[in-house]
C-alpha cells in the first residue's frame, strides 16, 4: 500500500514540477542567504579570534608624548595585566619609485631581538630587520602586493625630516592592522598606505627616543577589570602627555572587524526569514489547491483502507521533496556566494588565511530551518486531508457562495464583464489575495532597501568630499606649530589657499556619559573645510561654545543649550565646562567644532594649528607631490582627490555585487509568489476559462480574465513594499552608521520606480509563462465533467 502512495507521489512531482520548483527556489534563497551569512560570519570571527591569541593582540592601547623607559615597571604592576609592551610609533612619508602622489606610512619599533610581547607580525616572506644594519625594515602584506615589493626592493620614507633609503627584509601581517585605512582615507587604499616595523635601536636614533616610548599595549588577566586598569593607565601617563587609553573596542581595525561581523549577523537574522515565510505560504498554497482537488482521491484512498497517517506522510513526502530540491540548491549558491564572500573580504581584511566556513552543523542548521518552514506552512493543509471522513470527502465540494460585488457604484458601466470577473475572484478568497499581495511586496522591499542604499552613498560622498571637505589635500604636522607655518606651505608649488586647523584631544561628557574625540577649530572665513546645514550653506562659527554633530549629541544625550565637560586629556586633564551652542549634520566620525580662537582659549598656549586644509592647482599636482616629499615637519598627507576615487571605486564594486543579488533574490521571490498564484487560479477556473472560449471569446480576452487579476495583486503590493523598503532600509542604513562614519538615510522616488520596475517586469513575465497554457487549452479535456 505504500508503494502505491509512492508512485501517487512521484506522479504528483512529475504533474506540478515546475510550481514545486518555484517555491524550492524561494526556498533555496533562505538556506544560500543563511549558509552564506553564517559561514562567513563564523569564518571571519574564527579566523579573527584566533589569530589575535596567537600572535598576542592586546586588550588596551595609550598613546603618550613621551614617557620614560622607567615607567615601564610601575605599568607592569597595575593589577590585571598580564603583559605589557612599550614602543615607540611615528608617521612617514614615502617616495616610491613609479608613483607620482606621495604614501603614508605608520613606523612602529620591533625589539632588536626577539619578538614583541604583545602585538606580534607575522612573517609572510623573508626575515626581520637586523639591527645593526641601518635602514632595513618589514612592510606590511597589502603595501607590499599594491606595489609589488619582495624582500630586497628598496624605497625611499621621510622621517623625522630627513630622506633616508629603507630595504625591504620582511613581508608581515599584524593583529593589530587587519584594517589598515590611512590619515584622511575612508575605506584602505593598499598603494597610498602601509605599515613598516624597524629595530627599535634604529627607529630610537632616527627618532631621538632613546631611553622613552609613545605607545603602550597591555594584555589583561581573565578576570581583570578594564576600566580599573585603564584608570590607572591614564593617572600614570597622564604627566608625559597621554590622550587616554582605551580597549580594542575602539581600536580602529578591530572596530572595523566587529562592525563587519555586526553586518552579517544582521544579514542572517533578516533575510533568510523573509524568503523561508514567503515559502512556507507557497507550500500552504500549492498544497492546499492540490488537496482541494484531489479531495476524492482522498476519500477513496481512505475507503480502500488507507489510514489518515499514511495520507499525512504522502503529503509530508512531497513537501520534503520540495525541501530537497530547494536545500540542494540552497547548498550549492550559499557555497559559492560564501566563498564568492570570502574572497572579497580578503581584499579589505589582512588575515594570514581566511577559508569559508565548510563546517556540516551549518548546512545542517540552514536544511533545519528550511525543513521546519516549509511544514509549519504544510501543517494546517495536511492535518485537514488527513482528519478529513472518507464519505465527506468523496462528495463534491460545497458550491462557493457568489454574491454582488458592491463598491458604491455600478461597476459594469465602468469595467467589462471579463474584468468585473477577475474582481470578483479577489474579493471571494480575500486572505489568500492579501498573502499573494505581501509576497509580492517582499521583493519590493527587498529592491527598495538595495537601491536606497546607493542613494545614501551617494548622499554621503556629495556631503563629505563636496560641501564640507572640499580641500584637495589635508597636511598634518608633527608637531603644533605657530601659525606662520601656514606660510611655508603657501610657498610649496601648486598651492592656491592653504588654511589652518588645530584639532585638540579631549574626553567630552555628560553626567556619566563620555566620548574620547577630538574637538577641531573652525573658521567662519574657512571655504575648504566647512560646516554647513542640511541644504549644504555654511553655517557661521558662534565666538564660544561647542558646534557637535547629531551623532555626539545623541550618544552623549546633549542637545542645544546644554553644558559639557571637557577634559583636556593633554593639558593634566583639566576638565572645563562648555556650552553646546549648536547641533550640526556630520558624516565623518564623533565630529565637535569650536571656533578657532575660541580653541585657543580653551587649550591655554596660544595660536597653534595641527595642519593645514589646502587647495592645489591640478596642472601643478606633480610638482606639489614632489616637495611634499622633501618637506620636514609634514606628518602625513591626505589627498582627498585620491581618496575619493578609491572610495567611489571600491563602494561601486560593491553596491553593484550587492544590487545583481538583490534583483536576483527579488526575481526569485516574484516569481516563485506569481507564477504559483496564477497556476492555482489556472485549475481552479480552467472551465471557467475553457467556457468563455467555446462562447466565442479569444484567447487574449480569455487570459485577461488571469491577468487582470495578478495585475491587481502586483498593483496592491508596491504601496506596501515602499512602506516595508522604507522601514527595512532605514534598519540597514542605521545598522551600517557607527562612530567612525555616519551614512545619511536617503530615499527618494527614483528608488521606489526602479524596485516596483524589476517586481513588475519578472512578475508579469511570471504571468505570461501561465498565459501559454491557456493558449495550449484543450477544451474537450478541461470541460469534462469530473464524475
Amino acid at each position: 500500500m505504500v508503494a502505491i502512495l509512492d508512485r501517487k507521489l512521484l506522479r504528483d512531482v512529475r504533474r506540478l514540477w515546475a510550481q514545486l520548483l518555484a517555491v524550492a527556489l524561494v526556498l533555496a534563497c533562505g538556506v544560500a542567504v543563511l549558509i552564506m551569512a553564517v559561514g562567513v560570519y563564523r569564518s571571519l570571527i574564527e579566523t579573527r579570534d584566533t589569530f589575535y591569541d596567537r600572535y598576542r593582540f592586546a586588550d588596551v592601547f595609550a598613546t603618550v608624548t613621551r614617557a620614560p623607559d622607567r615607567l615601564a615597571e610601575e605599568i607592569r604592576a597595575i593589577d590585571g595585566v598580564l603583559r605589557a609592551d612599550f614602543r615607540v610609533v611615528k608617521p612617514a612619508i614615502l617616495d616610491i619609485t613609479g608613483m607620482q602622489a606621495p604614501a603614508a606610512a605608520t613606523v612602529v619599533s620591533t625589539p632588536d631581538s626577539g619578538e614583541p610581547l604583545l602585538n606580534r607580525v607575522y612573517i609572510r616572506a623573508g626575515r626581520l630587520p637586523d639591527p645593526n644594519r641601518v635602514g632595513e625594515v618589514a612592510v606590511s602584506e597589502n603595501f607590499a602586493k599594491a606595489h609589488g615589493f619582495s624582500p630586497g626592493d628598496r624605497f625611499e620614507a621621510l622621517m623625522d625630516g630627513k630622506k633616508r633609503r629603507l630595504t625591504i627584509t620582511a613581508i608581515v601581517l599584524s593583529p593589530e592592522y587587519v584594517y589598515a585605512i590611512g590619515p584622511g582615507d575612508m575605506v584602505p587604499d593598499n598603494a597610498r598606505y602601509g605599515i613598516l616595523y624597524m629595530p627599535e635601536t634604529v627607529f630610537d636614533g632616527i627618532f631621538d627616543m632613546d631611553g622613552a616610548f609613545n605607545e603602550v599595549a597591555l594584555q589583561l588577566g581573565r578576570n581583570a577589570n578594564e576600566d580599573a586598569v585603564i584608570e590607572r593607565l591614564d593617572h600614570l601617563l597622564s604627566p608625559y602627555g597621554g590622550i587616554g587609553a582605551y580597549g580594542r573596542d575602539r581600536q580602529i581595525s578591530n572596530a572595523f572587524v566587529d562592525s563587519e561581523l555586526t553586518q552579517l549577523k544582521a544579514m542572517a537574522g533578516v533575510l533568510p526569514p523573509i524568503f523561508l515565510g514567503v515559502a512556507a505560504f507557497l507550500v500552504n498554497m500549492v498544497l492546499s489547491r492540490m488537496i482541494a482537488l484531489e479531495r476524492e482521491q482522498i476519500g477513496l484512498l481512505k475507503a480502500l483502507g488507507f489510514s489518515s497517517p499514511a495520507i499525512a506522510a504522502h503529503y509530508i513526502k512531497l513537501t520534503l521533496v520540495i525541501v530537497i530540491i530547494g536545500t540542494a540548491i540552497g547548498f550549492a549558491l550559499g557555497s559559492w556566494w560564501g566563498v564568492a564572500m570570502t574572497r572579497l573580504y580578503v581584499r579589505f581584511y589582512t588575515f594570514p588565511f581566511l577559508v569559508f566556513d565548510w563546517s556540516p552543523d551549518v548546512y545542517l542548521l540552514a536544511g533545519g530551518v528550511a525543513a521546519a518552514a516549509a511544514l509549519v506552512g504544510a501543517a494546517r493543509v495536511i492535518y485537514r486531508a488527513a482528519s478529513l471522513p472518507a464519505a465527506v470527502a468523496m462528495r463534491p465540494p460545497e458550491p462557493v457562495r457568489y454574491r454582488q460585488l458592491s463598491l458604491g457604484f455600478r461597476l459594469p458601466r465602468l469595467l467589462s464583464e471579463l474584468t468585473i470577473m477577475a474582481l470578483r475572484n479577489i474579493t471571494r478568497f480575500p486572505v489568500r489575495a492579501a498573502m499573494t499581495v505581501v509576497g509580492i511586496a517582499m521583493p519590493v522591499a527587498l529592491l527598495t532597501v538595495g537601491m536606497s542604499t546607493s542613494n545614501s552613498m551617494d548622499a554621503m560622498i556629495r556631503a563629505i568630499f563636496f560641501d564640507t571637505q572640499r580641500q584637495d589635500a589635508t597636511v598634518s604636522f608633527t608637531d603644533a606649530l605657530a601659525p606662520e607655518a601656514l606660510i611655508s606651505l603657501g610657498r610649496l608649488p601648486g598651492v592656491m589657499r592653504a588654511e589652518g586647523f588645530r584639532s585638540e584631544p579631549v574626553i567630552l561628557r555628560n553626567g556619566y556619559l563620555e566620548k574620547h574625540l577630538s574637538i577641531n577649530s573652525a573658521a567662519g572665513s574657512d571655504d575648504l573645510s566647512r560646516v554647513v546645514d542640511p541644504d549644504a550653506v555654511q553655517l557661521s562659527i558662534p565666538p564660544d561654545g561647542l558646534m557637535i554633530s547629531e551623532r555626539v549629541a545623541e550618544t552623549l544625550g546633549l542637545s542645544t543649550g546644554d553644558m559639557a565637560e571637557v577634559e583636556l586629556v593633554t593639558r593634566n586633564h583639566r576638565l572645563v565646562d562648555v556650552p553646546v551652542t549648536s547641533v550640526v549634520q556630520s558624516f565623518l566620525g564623533l565630529a565637535v567644532f569650536m571656533d578657532d580662537a575660541a580653541l585657543d582659549h580653551l587649550v591655554g598656549d596660544g595660536r597653534r594649528i595641527s595642519g593645514a586644509n589646502i587647495a592645489v592647482d591640478e596642472t601643478r599636482l606633480a610638482a606639489f607631490y614632489g616637495a611634499v616629499k622633501e618637506t620636514p615637519k609634514i606628518a602625513g598627507v591626505a589627498l582627498n582627490r585620491l581618496s575619493l576615487e578609491n572610495f567611489r571605486k571600491t563602494m561601486r564594486e560593491n553596491i553593484d555585487i550587492m544590487s545583481t543579488i538583490y534583483i536576483a533574490l527579488a526575481a526569485v521571490i516574484t516569481f516563485g509568489v506569481v507564477y504559483n498564484s496564477a497556476r492555482i487560479l489556472l485549475s481552479e477556473r480552467g472551465r471557467e476559462l475553457a467556457s468563455l472560449r467555446v462562447l466565442g471569446f479569444s484567447r487574449a480576452e480569455v487570459s485577461q480574465v488571469l491577468l487582470v487579476e495578478i495585475a491587481v495583486l502586483i498593483t496592491l503590493a508596491q504601496p506596501i513594499g515602499w512602506y516595508l523598503g522604507y522601514f527595512f532600509a532605514k534598519l540597514v542604513i542605521s545598522g551600517f552608521s557607527s562612530d567612525l562614519f555616519t551614512i545619511p538615510f536617503v530615499v527618494d522616488l527614483d528608488s521606489y520606480a526602479r524596485a516596483s520596475l524589476v517586481v513588475v517586469i519578472a512578475g508579469l513575465l511570471s504571468a505570461l509563462v501561465v498565459r501559454r497554457r491557456i493558449d495550449r487549452f484543450d477544451l474537450v479535456e478541461v470541460l469534462k465533467t469530473r464524475e
